[in-house]
């Protein structure tokens, strides 16, 4: 199989992408998305690796209305459409901050590889439509680059609040969640349709069975889970350079 030709990173927040961005020596590209038409939310930042591939760093950018990030799974999926439909990369990278669980080993500041993805807030309870709400994806296998990070691993959970209800809680228990974001399945669903590997790299800013409240956890280690990506997804964007997806 041919080398990776190109590689987009997806984030849902700019805190969380500007450290791969200064570390690549990445640049605007205004006009990557201008086959849309209108003003898309998402910004493109692109470069060349060593072995010549292609890196673009896709932001969803930020809401006109409300003046924050595009987190949540709206924005994931109109980014993640646009980046395979325009850029359409050999291999999605999603990096971002999350939530873990201490009932699973986890702490804040570590770093996760997804091995699935899976919804939590998308309850259907018809036959047929339960499935469809979970949208289980297997995330693209990469028994290498998770050795050489050194890095922990698990499913990733899915959902629209930063918060869990019981009932969340519950589903997150039974899917066995070690990581709980807000972007990873809505990309993973998309890039699908699309035959695109994803990857996804979360680091932990909150732990969601501890005692604190999550949105204070959250902000008060936003920061620190910002350096922590600034460390590890340059190196697996190293990693990939130079070889093919099999190889990962």
């Amino acid at each position: 199989m041919a080398p990776i030709a190109r590689v987009a990173v997806l984030f849902a927040m700019d805190a969380e992408a500007r450290p791969l961005i200064d570390a690549l020596g990445l640049t605007l590209d205004a006009d990557a998305f201008a086959r849309v038409g209108g003003d898309v939310p998402m910004r493109v930042y692109s470069g060349t690796l060593k072995s010549g591939a292609r890196v673009d760093v896709v932001c969803a950018g930020s809401c006109a209305r409300h003046n924050v990030c595009n987190v949540g799974t709206v924005g994931a999926a109109l980014s993640t459409y646009e980046t395979c439909a325009t850029l359409r990369p050999d291999v999605i990278v999603n990096a971002g901050t999350a939530g873990g669980f201490a009932k699973r080993g986890g702490e804040v500041g570590d770093v996760y590889v997804a091995t699935k993805f899976k919804n939590h807030d998308r309850r259907i309870p018809i036959p047929g439509y339960d499935k469809y709400g979970v949208g289980e994806y297997d995330a693209w296998p990469t028994p290498r680059l998770i050795e050489a990070l050194g890095c922990k691993t698990g499913v990733v959970c899915t959902g629209n609040s930063l918060d869990a209800t019981e009932t969340c809680r519950a589903l997150l228990d039974e899917f066995e969640c070690s990581v709980k974001e807000m972007e990873a399945a809505a990309i993973a669903h998309v890039a699908h349709l699309f035959n695109v590997p994803v990857i996804a790299v979360k680091t932990i800013t909150d732990i969601v069975d501890g005692p604190q409240a999550t949105e204070e956890e959250f902000l008060r280690n936003l920061s620190s889970a910002a350096d922590a990506l600034r460390d590890v997804v340059p190196r697996v964007v190293e990693f990939l350079d130079g070889k093919s997806v099999d190889e990962l």
